[in-house]
This record gives structure tokens, C-alpha cells and sequence, in this order.
């Protein structure tokens, strides 16, 4: 039996966005105001005529508005909940559901607090010595803040994506050469364009009293055409870019200079790899990383961002997640349109096959993996190595990985020949240690928050101890 679908909050969005009473956009529904007014308040699930219905009348993307974009904040009140400072409270799924739909605000004022919570038990715990500092008071660090702000945000900005695919369409990208198209423009804008030949870390430099810019000429070409495109969007979308991170509304001025880096890298991307052409060249291509960094000329990695970000209203392209890694384990780039959502403290999981791509450089792996709730993906992953410069230059190693849920797999080169109908295939995996629930992982690293662990002093297994249900 399908889940029954609570979409009140966006059902009422779209009856307050064409401005129309409960009555008169019930009639359009065919509906009864009474009933409408409880799918507003999520008391009846929407029905599949209702659904229909708004497709038809409202060109509501019916695969857009069935698909829960609530699922980043549940996964963030899941795993906050688990927290032991919790104990004696454990609300069931269907309770945050609707958390997470009604009340997004409190949700996630919630887990500002909790992330507040946490940070001071760290610091108190290793007795920091600054403790008297403001970033010992529990504030997140402004790269956390401008992290959060992308993720609640779906990883989408409509205003400059559709500034950059404008720009894009007249500028012939990707049919002209994009690095070619970007300089000229540059220039047609009064800047300059120079390549610096000389062995440095920099990557990109703008003088703006002789309005010039200077990129690094022993950088890739798909980097150099990045950073042209970035210098573009100072010149093109300040005035947008600013506009947003004033209704952000962000603690510190740090936090809103590292956001604006952040929408002017989007704008870039954006511009490099125009919206529809992209999500038109994705699917044709079956997602196939390599064959789209050679048409749009840009980086695998870049791809593989890009991807992530397609979440256009009524226009939306495969659900799939992305992360970069670095060898620590450190995730230094994150985002989720699917259901698996990155755990916002901790670690990633061991079993996940990101982890091996350092051991396989050049190559990519793919897997079948199920999470603890029974979800499965298709997971890819691969080594990705930027060197700037020549042979004594530092290379910088990470691993990148996407995938979908495994409903999409099918639009995807990477399972040719996967065995995707068979669950023996699937690996066990989790999100992290910290919330995982699994009592038989052999690769655990700490035990999950919520359980009581139980000690067998006579009996030691892989595990030195077993999880009390």
C-alpha cells in the first residue's frame, strides 16, 4: 500500500501563491472547503485526484510536490533526538513527519539549539581555554552557519541559476568554447584577462584599479574557466547575491562573507553549466560524469556538484546525493535530494565504498548499498587529484561520491550490468556510527547514542559489547 501523503503546508503555499481563498480554491479543486482545509492542516492525506487536479489547474510538477523536501530536517531531528539528553522522550516517525511539514521553523530552531548544546559539552568537556571567547558560547562557526544555509536551502538558488542560464544562453554556452565565450565577455565589461606562469598557490586575482584579472596558467583548464566565471558574477549578480545574504540573517559578518563566496561559486557553476541544457545532457547521457565534463568542458568534479543542485520547481532533475572527501574522512562538500541525508556530526560510515576511492585512483566504483531503514541506493565513487603546478607541486586528493535511490538507478550508465533486483546485492550500510542501529556491524566505531550497552565479561565477540534493545 503507497504511503498516504500529508502535504498540507505546500498545498497551502500554492493556494496562497495565486492569491485565492480556501472556497474559491477548493471549487477549483473540486473539492469541498472543508476537506481542503484539512489537508491544509495535514489532518487528511492528499488524495491521487487532488494531486491530479493541481497538476492540471495550478501546472503543479506532480513528482515534485509528491516527493518530501522535509526529508533533510527529519534526518537532522532524527539524529538530534537520538542524543541521550533526550532520554524519555522518543517521538515515532509519523510525529516528526509532521514536525518537519508544520513547523520547519521550530524544527529547526531546535537543532540550532542542540547543535549549541553540543558544542559547549565538547569544549567543556576538553576544558578548552576559550571558553571566555565567542565561539565558546555555542554559536555554530560561521562556515557551519553558511553549511546550513545551503543545505535547508535544497542546494538551490533560483534567482542566480536563472540569472546564470540567461547570461549562458546569450553567451552560446556550452556550444562555444565557455572559457573563450567568459573572457570575451570579461572584456566586452572593460577587465582584462592574464594567465600568471609562475609556481603559486593562487588561483585567481582581480585588481580593480587597473581592472584586471589574473589567473593561475598552470591550473586546469576547467578551473581557470571556473574562476572566470566567479569574477563574472561579481560583476553580474552582486546586487542579487547581496539581497540574499541580507534576508539571511546570519550571526556574524564572517559567516555572510563566506556566503557570498558560496553564491558567487553557485552563480558559477550555474553559468559554466546552464540549467536545462545540463539537465537535458544528463539524461541523455545517463549521467556518465567523464562524457559530460568533456561536453560542458569542465571538471568531474564540477559535474558531479552540478548534479546536486538540480531542484528547479516543476523542472527537477534525477534526486541524487553528492559528497567530496577528504583521506581523514572529513566531509568537505555535502548536499542530499534523495532520501539519504549526511549525518550532520560525526563520521561516515566505513562501509560506505567512498572511502576505498583513494585505493583505486582513476577508477569508478559503484555500489549497492541499503540503509537501516530498508532504502537502497546506487552509490559511485571516485578519486579526484588537483595539481596546480608541476612536478614538486602539492597535490590535493579527494574522493567524490553521488548516487540515487535505487527507483532511478535505471537512469544511470553506472548500473549497466548491476544486479539491482536481487537485495543479496545491497551492502548494509549506515549513516553514522552515532545513529546507527544495526547491533551486527562489524566495522562500528563507537557505540549509538540511544542504547544501553550491555558487557559480557565471559564472552568477547568483534564487538566488545552487544546493544540492549
Amino acid at each position: 500500500m503507497p504511503a498516504k501523503l500529508f502535504i498540507g503546508r505546500k498545498v497551502r503555499e500554492i493556494r496562497e501563491g495565486v492569491k485565492l481563498t480556501q472556497a474559491a480554491f477548493a471549487e477549483r479543486l473540486g473539492v469541498s472547503t472543508s476537506y481542503l482545509n484539512q489537508i491544509e492542516n495535514n489532518q487528511r492525506s492528499t488524495s491521487a485526484a487532488v494531486l491530479l487536479a493541481l497538476a492540471e489547474r495550478f501546472a503543479v510538477d506532480i513528482a515534485s510536490i509528491a516527493q518530501s523536501d522535509h526529508d533533510r530536517v527529519l534526518s537532522a531531528l532524527v539524529e538530534t533526538l537520538a542524543d541521550p539528553v533526550f532520554d524519555g522522550y522518543a517521538p515515532n516517525l509519523q510525529e516528526l513527519k509532521l514536525v518537519a511539514q508544520n513547523a520547519p521553523g521550530f524544527a529547526k530552531a531546535l537543532l540550532d539549539v542542540h547543535q549549541a548544546y553540543s558544542r559547549n559539552g565538547e569544549q567543556l568537556a576538553s576544558l578548552d581555554d576559550r571558553l571566555g571567547d565567542s565561539t565558546s558560547r555555542g554559536d555554530p562557526t560561521p562556515y557551519e552557519e553558511v553549511r546550513d544555509f545551503f543545505h535547508f536551502s535544497d542546494n538551490y538558488v533560483d534567482l542566480l541559476d536563472r540569472k546564470a542560464e540567461e547570461l549562458a544562453s546569450h553567451l552560446r554556452i556550452p556550444d562555444a568554447e565557455t572559457g573563450t565565450a567568459l573572457t570575451t565577455h570579461l572584456a566586452n565589461r572593460g577587465v582584462r584577462t592574464i594567465l600568471l606562469h609562475e609556481s603559486s598557490r593562487l588561483l585567481r586575482r582581480y585588481d580593480p584599479a587597473s581592472r584586471t584579472l589574473t589567473l593561475n596558467g598552470y591550473a586546469a583548464q576547467a578551473t581557470r574557466t571556473f574562476q572566470t566565471a566567479y569574477q563574472l558574477a561579481v560583476i553580474e549578480v552582486e546586487r542579487e547575491v547581496e539581497s540574499i545574504v541580507g534576508a539571511a540573517g546570519f550571526r556574524t559578518r564572517e559567516a555572510a562573507d563566506i556566503c557570498r563566496i558560496g553564491l558567487r561559486n553557485y552563480y558559477a557553476g550555474a553559468l559554466t553549466l546552464p540549467y536545462e541544457r545540463f539537465r537535458q545532457a544528463a539524461r541523455e547521457l545517463r549521467h556518465d560524469l567523464h562524457l559530460l565534463s568533456l561536453q560542458f568542458g569542465a571538471s568531474v568534479e564540477q559535474v558531479a556538484h552540478r548534479l546536486s543542485t538540480l531542484q528547479q520547481p516543476g523542472n527537477k532533475g534525477t534526486p541524487i546525493f553528492f559528497a567530496r572527501m577528504d583521506h581523514a574522512g572529513n566531509i568537505t562538500k555535502r548536499h542530499s535530494a534523495s532520501k539519504l541525508q549526511f549525518a550532520r556530526f560525526g563520521a561516515a560510515c566505513p562501509l560506505w565504498n567512498v572511502h576505498q576511492a583513494f585505493e583505486h585512483p582513476g577508477r569508478i566504483l559503484r555500489q549497492l548499498a541499503e540503509t537501516p531503514d530498508g532504502a537502497r541506493y546506487l552509490c559511485i565513487a571516485t578519486e579526484v587529484v588537483k595539481v596546480d603546478g608541476g612536478f614538486a607541486a602539492p597535490q590535493r586528493r579527494y574522493a567524490i561520491a553521488l548516487g540515487c535511490e535505487i527507483s532511478y538507478a535505471g537512469e544511470f550508465t553506472y548500473s549497466t550490468g548491476l544486479d539491482v533486483r536481487n537485495r543479496g546485492s545491497f551492502q548494509p550500510i549506515g549513516i553514522s556510527c552515532r545513529i546507527c542501529d544495526r547491533s551486527d556491524c562489524v566495522q562500528r566505531a563507537v557505540p549509538p547514542l540511544r542504547y544501553r550497552l550491555e558487557v559480557n565479561h565471559e564472552d568477547r565477540d568483534l564487538i566488545p559489547y552487544r546493544l540492549a534493545h
